[in-house]
């Protein structure tokens, strides 16, 4: 009871100065300990504090304006994918922790031939956030390049970048051998090998023999541990394949990620690319 009354002692402002050093859903929480935190936590000066330190040069790259009287509403806004930079990007909030989140439209990707309409088409889907999607018609080369800097990420963070893709069921020549994935800062490089297939899809193409030496060597790097990644469903409907992590630190640095595929000469076909996400980690 003694503590209690304590709790409701203390000024409401000194309240919020203790706030801003927790977490946005540790505020959440805190407003059932009595009405002074219940006030308190609904404080812009608490809420400004869990916004980024960027958060209005974001806000003012908005494709959509947002409505919204107090921080803690924008926050809230926030936690929900928003498009900016004309509509090439998502922005995104994680809503326990106040990180920074983007996704690169597969129009901020660098495609190889993906000018080609004989190779690849761009396309209006319902279930994307952007107004286009790269779908593959078919090529015999599949490099996929994304970059971004840290300095627009949310420091000391390690971060996942995910390929945000569809695989369709007529798609083929897509598992015929690895692709090569990686993420790499500065000298910092996480590399590994992934399958471009459903998890539980069985191989539908032949392989040529004369590629067998480069397939069996691909394989051989799985094998030896050196990593392999299958798409995985999302909430959003899309698969997503993790081309691997890194930390955000300090420094602005460039963040560059890809996949490849490119020594089985296979044709191939059948891939919606929506973008790449980089997101934080769980902890």
């Amino acid at each position: 009871m003694g503590e209690g009354m304590g709790m409701e002692m203390l000024p409401e402002d000194c309240v919020s100065t203790i706030l801003s050093y927790t977490s946005p859903s540790d505020a959440c929480r805190s407003s059932i300990v009595s009405s002074t935190f219940r006030s308190a936590a609904q404080s812009d000066d608490v809420w400004e504090r869990f916004l980024p330190d960027d958060y209005e040069h974001v806000v003012s790259r908005l494709v959509t304006p947002l409505t919204f009287a107090k921080k803690k509403e924008l926050f809230l806004l926030l936690c929900n994918p928003v498009l900016i930079d004309a509509g090439k990007k998502s922005f995104k909030l994680e809503k326990h922790s106040g990180k920074k989140s983007y996704m690169l439209s597969a129009r901020e990707l660098s495609i190889t031939w993906s000018d080609e309409p004989l190779y690849w088409s761009w396309r209006s889907i319902p279930e994307s956030r952007f107004s286009e999607v790269a779908e593959l018609r078919t090529t015999n080369w599949l490099e996929i390049h994304g970059r971004i800097k840290t300095q627009n990420l949310s420091p000391n963070t390690t971060y996942g970048a995910y390929l945000v893709l569809k695989i369709y069921d007529r798609a083929y020549g897509l598992d015929s051998i690895p692709s090569e994935i990686s993420v790499s800062v500065g000298d910092k490089i996480c590399n590994g090998t992934a399958y471009l297939r459903h998890g539980d899809r069985k191989k539908q193409q032949m392989e040529s023999p004369f590629y067998i030496n480069s397939i069996e060597m691909l394989r051989k790097r799985v094998a030896e541990g050196d990593g392999r990644e299958v798409p995985r469903e999302r909430d959003d409907g899309w698969m997503e394949i993790e081309l691997g992590e890194f930390f955000s630190g300090e420094d602005s640095e460039e963040v560059k990620m890809s996949l490849m595929e490119v020594k089985g000469y296979q044709l191939k076909g059948g891939l919606v690319i929506e973008g790449i996400e980089v997101r934080p980690k769980d902890q």
